[in-house]
C-alpha cells in the first residue's frame, strides 16, 4: 500500500456541523457492530467517546472492505490501498466528505494518535485477503479450497494480532490518556487477550471465510486438520486446544488489570467494562466446554447492561 501523499497548501477545516454529523455517524457504525465496544465506550466523557467510536468506524470500514466476499482478493486489496489513500490525504489536510474521516482525523489531531498505528491496522487487515495457494482442494467450495492455517506458530500469530489488535489498544490509550509509558507494552498484551478471545469465538465463522487464526503447530498436536473445520464440525475434537487458547488469553488479561490504573481516572471504568465483557466471554464459552460451533456465543444485552451499570458507578465514586 502507498503511502506517497502531497501535502496540501492550505489545511481543510470542516466546521462545527459538519463534525458533529460525522461523530454522529460514526457512533451510529459503532453502536450498530461494536457488539461489546459500545458499551465501554458508554462509560466515556464525550470528547473521548467521539474519539472511539471514529477509530472503531476506520476499523469496521477496513473489516468491511477485507470480508467483502462479492469482490475477488485482488479487487479487495487495492480497496484497502484506495482507502488508505484517502486516510493519508485526509491526514494531510485535504478536503474530503468521508464522515468517517472526517471524524477519525479531528480525533487524531485531537488526542495526537500516531498515523502509524492506523496504518498498521489497515496492514493487518490486508493479511486477510492474501492469494490462497494453488492446486488445493478440488471439487470443494472456495473457502474450503483455500482453508489453511498461516500462522505456523503463536510468535508467528503475533504480528497479525499486534496489527489488528495491539495497535487498537495503542490507540485507545492515547485516547484514554496516560503518562507512564509502561502502558503502552500492557495495552499491546491486552490487544492481544481481545484478538485470542475472538479467534475462539469465531472458529466457525472465519473457517467459513477459509480463514485459520490457530496456530499450525498447535492444529498439529491435537490432531486437527481442515477437514475437521467442515460443517457439522465436532466440538470435542477443538475442546482441549481451545482450552489451552484461552488459558493463553487469560494469562495476557492479567497486562489489563495492570493497565487500569496508568490511565486517566476518567477512562478507568470504560476499560473495566470492556475487559469485564470480555473476560465474561471467554467464561461463557469455557462453560460451554468451547463448543463455538452450535451457535455463536455472546453476552445477553442484559449481562452487558449488568457490566456497565456497575461502570458507571466506577465512574460516579
Amino acid at each position: 500500500m502507498s503511502t506517497a501523499v502531497q501535502p496540501a497548501t492550505s489545511q481543510f477545516a470542516p466546521t462545527e456541523s459538519q463534525l458533529a454529523v460525522a461523530y454522529a455517524v460514526c457512533r451510529g457504525i459503532t453502536r450498530a457492530s461494536a457488539k461489546n465496544f459500545y458499551y465501554a465506550f458508554l462509560v466515556l466523557p464525550r470528547p473521548k467517546r467521539q474519539a472511539l467510536s471514529a477509530i472503531y468506524a476506520f476499523m469496521r470500514r477496513c473489516d468491511d472492505i477485507a470480508d467483502d466476499a462479492s469482490l475477488p482478493l485482488r479487487e479487495r486489496r487495492q480497496k484497502l490501498a484506495d482507502w488508505l489513500e484517502a486516510v493519508h490525504r485526509a491526514q494531510q489536510g485535504q478536503p474530503t466528505d468521508d464522515p468517517v474521516l472526517l471524524a477519525l482525523t479531528h480525533a487524531q489531531r485531537r488526542f495526537k494518535i500516531p498515523g502509524e498505528l492506523l496504518d498498521q491496522l489497515a496492514y493487518g487487515t490486508a493479511m486477510d485477503v492474501q492469494e490462497a495457494p494453488e492446486g488445493s482442494g478440488e471439487g470443494t467450495s472456495a473457502a474450503q479450497a483455500s482453508l489453511v492455517a498461516p500462522y505456523q506458530t503463536l510468535d508467528d500469530l503475533y504480528q497479525y494480532c499486534y496489527r489488528v489488535a495491539s495497535v487498537v489498544g495503542l490507540a485507545c490509550i492515547r485516547v484514554f490518556g496516560y503518562r507512564d509509558p509502561a502502558a503502552e507494552q500492557l495495552a499491546e498484551r491486552l490487544g492481544l487477550a481481545f484478538q485470542l478471545t475472538n479467534i475462539i469465538r469465531d472458529v466457525k465463522e472465519d473457517a467459513a471465510m477459509g480463514r485459520i487464526y490457530l496456530p499450525q503447530e498447535d492444529l498439529v498436536k491435537y490432531g486437527i486438520g481442515p477437514a475437521d473445520f467442515a460443517p457439522g464440525a465436532d466440538p470435542a475434537r477443538f475442546r482441549e486446544l481451545l482450552a489451552v487458547e484461552a488459558d493463553r488469553a487469560r494469562e495476557f488479561y492479567r497486562a489489563g488489570d495492570l493497565l487500569v490504573s496508568l490511565i486517566d481516572e476518567d477512562s478507568q471504568p470504560a476499560l473495566w467494562v470492556l475487559m469485564t465483557i470480555y473476560r465474561r466471554l471467554l467464561d461463557k464459552i469455557a462453560l460451554r466446554q468451547y463448543d463455538v460451533f452450535s451457535g455463536r456465543v455472546s453476552l445477553t444485552v442484559r449481562e452487558k447492561l449488568l457490566i456497565l451499570g456497575k461502570g458507571f458507578v466506577k465512574r460516579l465514586a
